[in-house]
């Protein structure tokens, strides 16, 4: 599972400041990862087809991605007070404003009744307290004692990971897990904190929805990525933007560095040496988390919300004069599967980010849902640089000088759609 033995814990240098701790953001494995790879991905698995997936490991890892928080309360609720902001604070129309998500399901039905007809208080935070006490609040593990007082609270895989279907209002409906959430502003739920200085939430609040820098508590530097998807892992080598390692990899690097959790993360390449007794991120559950999100599935698009037959045209202009399958090959539309990743000049992207990580590069993007409205259109490229597909389209004719027609380009999209 891991490349080096015990190469896998979230950290922030040992050496560094209370502060620089302090600043640590919150993440989804993936938080979402943050960012996520596929491992299973060897030259036999390629060839042979991956292998059936366990259901009793995937019903454990759903279980590991929906609930457990690694110990993490210890640093969301004994370090940053969290649960002082939320039971003080944070509404119910506060916290969807934020992003966070109520999962429909955990509802009783005399509750979702209460709802619908206006008898419950969506503006006192005590609500929002009823809420945890239920399970409701997709990726958030609150505490409630006898009294309905929130004593402690965490976060899980699925606080970035997941979102709801709005079945039932905005906000609130079905999961959808391994969706990243793009209306979750976690810069703004970690700014929350009282005991954050003003520096701290000045970077935080400079994030915005759907963007998450799982470096800045390790080099102090803010450059937030789009929070990437869960989904589709399967057959991919390597799914984090930069291509750094596998799936438990960077799972093990969010539950300990970037959630909090209990365990230990080692990479000298990056320097990070995090370790956060006692064990609680064990080689079992990274197997089960890495079984579940390998059976989360591309979800196909709706009907209705692509040009099939412009479509069937911008196949053609992707692999001829659009040069896209020179770099999005094979089954799993990238060529990091064969081994290959890019420098930032190669794919017209600013070279910072990937110097913080162990390649120094950017791996191709692998294709999926790429637009699935109105959950997932856009932004696009690591730093969401690209608020749209033509913005897509348009940097790589100028990168690669291409020279495609106002048709070829919007047949080009419509494909990209419909991947």
């Amino acid at each position: 599972m891991h490349t080096r033995p015990h190469s896998a814990d979230l950290a922030d240098h040992t050496g560094r400041t209370r502060l620089g701790r302090l600043l640590a953001p919150l993440a989804s494995l993936a938080v979402l990862a943050l960012a996520l790879t596929a491992s299973c991905n060897s030259s036999s698995s390629r060839l042979s087809g991956p292998k059936p997936l366990d259901p009793a490991l995937v019903a454990q890892g759903k279980t590991i991605f929906r609930h457990d928080s690694y110990g993490d309360e210890t640093f969301w609720t004994d370090t940053l007070h969290l649960e002082q902001a939320i039971a003080t604070a944070v509404s119910p129309k506060t916290a969807l404003s934020v992003g966070l998500k109520v999962d429909l399901d955990t509802l009783p039905p005399a509750v979702r009744t209460a709802i619908q007809s206006g008898q419950v208080d969506l503006d006192s935070p005590a609500t929002t307290v009823t809420l945890l006490e239920l399970g409701a609040v997709v990726g958030v593990v609150g505490q409630v004692d006898a009294s309905h007082r929130l004593t402690r609270v965490g976060i899980t895989c699925a606080f970035c990971h997941s979102t709801v279907d709005n079945a039932f209002a905005p906000g609130i409906g079905h999961r959808l897990d391994g969706w990243p959430n793009r209306d979750l502003n976690v810069g703004a739920i970690v700014a929350l904190s009282p005991a954050l200085p003003a520096s701290a939430k000045a970077v935080f609040g400079s994030w915005g929805k759907g963007m998450y820098d799982p470096r800045f508590n390790i080099d102090g530097k803010n450059m937030p990525v789009v929070i990437p998807p869960a989904f589709g892992l399967r057959g991919v080598a390597r799914e984090i933007y930069t291509g750094d390692d596998t799936v438990s990899y960077w799972n093990r690097y969010v539950a300990i560095t970037q959630m909090h959790g209990h365990g230990s993360f080692t990479d000298p390449r990056i320097g990070v040496d995090k370790r956060n007794p006692p064990e609680n991120l064990t080689d079992a559950k990274l197997a089960a988390l890495r079984a579940y999100q390998f059976s989360l599935e591309t979800p196909p698009p709706a009907s209705g919300s692509f040009d099939a037959a412009a479509a069937a045209r911008g196949r053609a202009v992707f692999t001829g004069a659009g040069q896209c399958a020179s770099c999005h090959a094979g089954s799993a539309l990238t060529d990091v599967n064969a081994g290959t990743l890019h420098t930032a000049a190669e794919v017209g992207q600013d070279a910072a980010y990937a110097e913080r990580s162990v390649t120094k590069r950017y791996r191709t993007t692998p294709l999926r849902a790429l637009f699935r409205p109105p959950l997932l259109q856009g932004p696009y490229f690591h730093d969401g640089s690209a608020k749209t597909l033509a913005d897509v389209v348009d940097h790589y004719v100028a990168t690669r000088r291409l020279t495609l027609t106002p048709q070829q380009k919007a047949d080009l999209i419509e494909y990209l759609k419909s991947l």
